[in-house]
């Protein structure tokens, strides 16, 4: 049976964690298109138009536009693909399921004063799925380097001493939990070494207990690897919304959000070595569990300036999000003179609580109405990528500057232009919608293109919506929980399909 055993970490993150850190600040900084099936069609341009429950998280005023309490409630398939490229080795993983994209009401009170300055004010409960965090890819290829490089360079100049144990699990522990700031270690550096040494990655040079230098038992340039990435789960929000509408022609609105993470990792690294290597096969695992919770609000408003144009604009605060890290490693090598070597210290790492505070968000919107026959609409949104921010939380002393710096350096500003549209048939309603959404970081990530388009029919009180959403963007990533330096290129695309059923009450 397996034993976890938690093991509370304070130490300062190293360049490998920052990447992990940089990686992850930027997955929780993005979101979807995602909401209802009319607001997905028409490519999420509603900060001028309201009058649908996805619209209140681009535009808080959008609650006191509907004339009745309305609910509405989504159903979506995600299906993905990654097509990736790694050292002229091609290989393809997809996947699909089923979620909840939203599901909201708002409770309309009307003013029976015709001579008041507020006609209404509206409440609104809402649920969105900010972002599905399911992602999975394989990268397949041969190397003239290998992870034994790694291990071996993360080992040299650590003494002896520290990697030599009888008790795997309480080294492992030592070295987590051990400050060696002072002799310029840190502890996840220190752990992976120690299990390096202990599948015999590598030999000390010399058998003394002060010896820091070690030889690896890797010996090839012909190298076979196969790295596995797999994530789950979902960044979702919960929000109440407070929304007036003054005279006939301008709306105010507020947001009170609430924001979760519950997001979960894995990665798989398999290595066959040819040659008259030592060594033959290394596999290596690492988890990540991550919980987060946060909060942010919105103001917005919309003034129709006649019965033919709508301007919007609003403004989305940084989520200040409280964060929770757990890991877990695994590290198998195999000789086909001595066989096979395990190393599981059996423990789960603890980091201390630490604060990510995303970038705000300003939004412009445009929408021009034609009666009763159609919509089109366009959403313009600014958002500072090198704004994130991570901190340290309650009973954690780890400084953040060095992350916070290269936020601000590798990080961009980036624009999101959104423009919809809908026609309307006597009961039928046609829509379509495009974005355009620019890289935070052009160094690393393609823009965003995405194409949707949708129908709806309303019975009366009864609306149903359908609509089809696809985008793409290509990206580069290191194999970083593995210090394989070699980029892995993916053509990541996105289809989603949303069902949605509308209620006017």
């Amino acid at each position: 049976m397996k034993f976890n055993l938690a093991i509370i970490f304070s130490f300062i993150f190293t360049w490998s964690n920052y990447a992990q850190s940089s990686n992850d600040a930027l997955l929780f900084s993005s979101e979807d298109l995602s909401g209802t099936a009319r607001f997905v069609a028409m490519g999420g341009a509603f900060g001028a138009l309201g009058g649908d429950i996805s619209s209140l998280k681009v535009n808080p005023a959008g609650s006191s536009v509907f004339l009745h309490n309305f609910a509405s409630f989504s159903l979506a398939n995600e299906s993905y693909e990654n097509d990736v490229l790694y050292q002229s080795s091609t290989s393809n993983r997809s996947n699909n399921n089923f979620f909840i994209p939203q599901a909201g009401a708002v409770f309309v009170f009307n003013n029976s004063n015709p001579d008041a300055n507020v006609s209404k004010f509206t409440i609104g409960i809402t649920y969105d799925q900010k972002k599905s965090l399911d992602n999975r890819f394989n990268a397949i290829g041969n190397n003239e380097s290998s992870i034994g490089d790694y291990f071996v360079d993360l080992a040299n100049g650590v003494p002896l001493d520290l990697l030599n144990s009888f008790s795997l699990q309480d080294r492992y522990i030592f070295l987590g939990e051990g400050n060696f700031n002072n002799e310029g270690f840190s502890n996840t550096d220190l752990q992976n070494a120690f299990l390096g040494y202990n599948a015999f990655l590598f030999d000390p040079v010399s058998d003394d207990s002060d010896n820091t230098s070690y030889t690896s038992n890797v010996n090839s340039n012909s190298v076979f690897q196969d790295y596995n990435y797999r994530s789950t789960g979902l960044n979702g929000k919960f929000s109440v919304n407070g929304s007036m509408q003054f005279f006939d022609d301008f709306y105010a609105g507020i947001n009170l959000n609430t924001h979760f993470i519950n997001y979960e990792r894995s990665t798989s690294y398999y290595e066959s070595i040819g040659g008259s290597s030592e060594i033959n096969e290394i596999v290596f695992q690492n988890n990540l569990s991550t919980i987060g919770i946060g909060f942010s609000f919105q103001v917005g408003a919309i003034a129709k300036v006649n019965e033919f144009v709508r301007l919007g604009a609003s403004y989305e605060s940084p989520t200040w999000y409280t964060i929770s890290d757990e890991t877990s490693q695994y590290l198998y090598s195999y000789s086909n003179e001595f066989g096979g070597q395990e190393v599981d210290p059996f423990v789960t790492n603890i980091f201390p609580n630490y604060r990510l505070r995303t970038p705000g968000k300003l939004v412009g919107s445009l929408g021009l109405v034609f009666g009763k026959t159609g919509i089109l609409s366009f959403d313009y949104s600014y958002k500072d990528y090198s704004n994130m921010q991570l901190s340290p939380g309650y009973d954690n002393n780890t400084d953040y500057r060095i992350q916070n710096q290269n936020f601000e350096n590798n990080f961009d500003a980036a624009s999101t232009y959104r423009l919809g549209g809908e026609y309307r048939i006597q009961r039928w309603s046609l829509r379509g919608g495009y974005r355009y959404e620019e890289s935070p970081n052009s160094n690393t990530m393609s823009e965003l293109n995405g194409y949707s388009g949708g129908l709806g029919y309303d019975f009366g009180k009864l609306r149903l919506d359908f609509a089809y959403d696809y985008s793409s963007q290509d990206y580069n990533t290191n194999l970083l929980q593995t210090g394989i330096q070699e980029q892995a290129s993916v053509d990541f695309s996105r289809s989603n399909y949303i069902l949605t059923l509308a209620i006017d009450m």
